[in-house]
């Protein structure tokens, strides 16, 4: 039995369902990949040409496997979001959140792994620039390149490594998690509902109720993965050429908002310090102490709405602007040429990146006069708003050598 306001679509929207379909259809078409795939380098690309032009259904395995691949991080993410914007983060689900932040971790690093495996120019080289970025990492830096590489440069011992890692390792971690995951949250007592209608509302069977509406969201996603299977081919670029780098050579987009802050920070703080805040900010924001009473409700409140609304617009500006004014105006290295790369292309601008927002945030404070859960939510907002806009920045407003462009 399950109250019948924790199934109501408005509120969790099916997103964790639609997670776990497109998960089994990961596994499913990757199973049936791997029977025609072959690790090599010599042949790994030439595999996947004969898969396109020589297989039945071939090509529609394969483009369902990349529409999945794709669209899982978009609907993990939704499903953060709508975890974070409930508060359904609080106790006694503050394990679970860890939880599910790991899932969404290692669904980025399957999307990873994965991109390699075709072989071609647009992977080769994406998987390049972000296995050297690793080198700024303090102490274990190289060591770690080294390692996921296989070696000094990107080879036949990448490509093995990471088909294992996708196909072997990453499979298992997922297939242990996941229920882990859906048991805590049936632990917890399902989805978050608000206080004031948890007593008041019936409760439903989970056969037929809940099963039903999963069974009809479910449909509606496969319909939408076929549509873009049948509409859109997996990209495949030419053959991979280590001595010919495309221009430009971008990461991958769910990897190139990392890449656009790289073009305006040096490479420890992009690589090292900034991933390091997101990580511990969202571990301390689920074992802060809020007031009670929000758990289940959108934004909180009125008042958190408003304060959501503000530090968006304020983000959207902000961001703007500084992307801009460094394209074009500033340049820290060019003014202080004495001082090193860390302090002059890393540390001020984080510094000042920092101050700005600490003003701003004084200022929204002053204006709502927020409590702790509506300022941890703005904060939030803040931040993703940020991250989302340079991401769009670094996929569709840069062109040759990184410079800024219009998309059309």
């Amino acid at each position: 039995m399950v109250n019948r306001k924790a199934i109501d679509f408005t509120l969790t929207f099916g997103l964790g369902g639609m997670a776990l379909v497109l998960t089994l259809l990961l596994f499913g078409t990757g199973l049936l990949l791997k029977f025609y795939y072959l690790p090599f380098p010599d042949r790994a690309y030439d595999s996947i040409v004969n898969l396109n032009n020589n297989v039945m259904f071939g090509p529609l395995i394969r483009n369902i496997h990349y529409w999945s691949a794709n669209i899982i991080i978009i609907i993990t993410f939704l499903h953060l979001l709508r975890v974070f914007f409930t508060s359904a983060f609080h106790p006694p689900r503050q394990l679970n959140w860890l939880i599910g932040t790991g899932l969404f971790i290692i669904i980025l690093f399957f999307n990873f792994t994965g991109y390699l495996l075709p072989w071609d120019q647009l992977s080769f080289w994406a998987v390049t620039i972000c296995t050297s970025m690793m080198e700024y990492i303090p102490w274990a830096g190289k060591w770690l390149q080294t390692l996921i590489r296989g070696g000094n440069d990107v080879g036949a011992s990448t490509l093995s490594n990471f088909y294992a890692t996708h196909t072997v390792l990453l499979p298992a971690v997922m297939i242990i998690l996941m229920p882990f995951h859906f048991w805590r949250i049936r632990k917890a007592g399902g989805v978050v509902i608000p206080e004031h209608e948890r007593k008041n509302e019936p409760r439903v069977q989970v056969i037929p109720d809940l099963l039903l509406k999963e069974f009809v969201t479910s449909l509606v996603l496969i319909a939408v993965i076929l549509f873009l299977a049948v509409m859109f081919d997996a990209p495949l670029g030419d053959r991979a050429n280590p001595g010919l780098s495309p221009n430009p050579t971008k990461a991958p987009w769910y990897f190139m908002g990392f890449q656009e802050i790289l073009l305006h920070m040096h490479p420890f703080v992009a690589v090292c310090v900034i991933p390091l805040i997101i990580i511990s900010g969202l571990v301390i924001i689920a074992y802060c102490r809020y007031p009670e009473g929000h758990e289940g409700t959108w934004f909180i409140s009125s008042r958190g709405r408003s304060i959501s609304i503000f530090f968006f617009a304020g983000a959207l500006l902000l961001t703007v602007i500084a992307v801009i004014l460094d394209e074009y105006l500033i340049s820290f290295s060019r003014w202080m040429p004495d001082t090193p790369g860390l302090i002059s292309n890393g540390l001020i601008p984080l510094i000042i990146v920092l101050l700005v927002f600490s003003l701003f945030y004084i200022l929204s404070v002053k204006r709502f006069r927020p409590d702790k859960n509506e300022k941890v939510q703005g904060v939030f907002v803040f931040f993703i708003t940020v991250f989302i806009l340079l991401t769009v920045t670094g996929i569709w407003f840069r062109g040759e050598s990184m410079k800024l462009v219009w998309p059309f």
